[in-house]
């Protein structure tokens, strides 16, 4: 038997989190650069952070040793925990949504932070958003897929695939809604450009939110969490 709830899992990192400029004042203060937006999304695996053609031999020269590394992820926590942003209008949708008791709510992440789930919990609370209130909060380690994770949620909360979302910016993150039965809202705002995520990852150009905002109203609306005449201006 399924329960009368829905499901809505939400990605970190370039989804509600304004990832890219976070990891871009990180290299900053580091001597290095991470490239425009444009670019870092068309880059792939290691490239992606060692910057391209023209920033790829700094940044390497950069980046070598342990002690180097460790250093840029030390920076990178900091600036998280004091600086880093939420995406205009996400902090507003998780509260709207937390208080609908029929929607269980929360967050799966790969965050790279050091100790990434006090990371986060810093970075939401200065937003107003309590992670505890949430109804969970998963870290996911970088040798882990999320497939297995949304799988348990879905079992956890006993939800009818067809009631339950996931939010994402990446391949891996569509491929792991996909293979649970989620819905999955895709963004083009966050570590993949809407031409990849259409032309080489297969997702439907309607899944796709451009903007936080075109993807808070799309949340909404699905999950009938705000009027439907409210959501009839949003662009298409």
């Amino acid at each position: 038997m399924f329960s009368p709830h829905r499901l809505l899992v939400l990605d970190a990192d370039g989804t509600t989190i304004d990832a890219f400029s976070a990891l871009g004042k990180t290299f900053r203060l580091h001597d290095m650069d991470l490239g425009d937006l444009e670019r870092f999304q068309k880059r792939r695996n290691l490239f992606k952070y060692l910057g391209g053609l023209k920033e790829f031999p700094s940044n390497l020269r950069r980046q070598l040793g342990k002690q180097k590394r460790k250093a840029l992820i030390n920076t990178l926590t900091q600036i998280y925990r004091e600086e880093a942003s939420l995406y205009p209008g996400m902090a507003d949708l998780i509260l709207a949504l937390k208080a609908r008791p029929e929607i269980r709510l929360g967050l799966v992440t790969r965050n790279i932070t050091n100790q990434p789930k006090q990371t986060l919990r810093q970075l939401f609370l200065r937003h107003g958003v309590d992670l505890e209130q949430l109804d969970f909060f998963i870290h996911v380690p970088l040798s882990e897929e999320k497939t297995a994770h949304l799988a348990r949620l879905r079992e956890r909360f006993a939800v009818n695939p067809a009631l339950a979302f996931a939010c994402g910016d990446e391949r891996k993150d569509y491929q792991a809604a996909l293979q649970n039965g989620f819905h999955p809202f895709m963004v083009s705002y966050g570590f993949e450009d809407h031409d990849r995520l259409v032309g080489k990852i297969g997702v439907p150009e309607a899944l796709i939110s451009r903007t936080p905002e075109q993807l808070r109203q799309r949340v909404l609306h699905a999950l009938a969490a705000e009027p439907a005449s409210q959501a009839v201006g949003e662009g298409q």
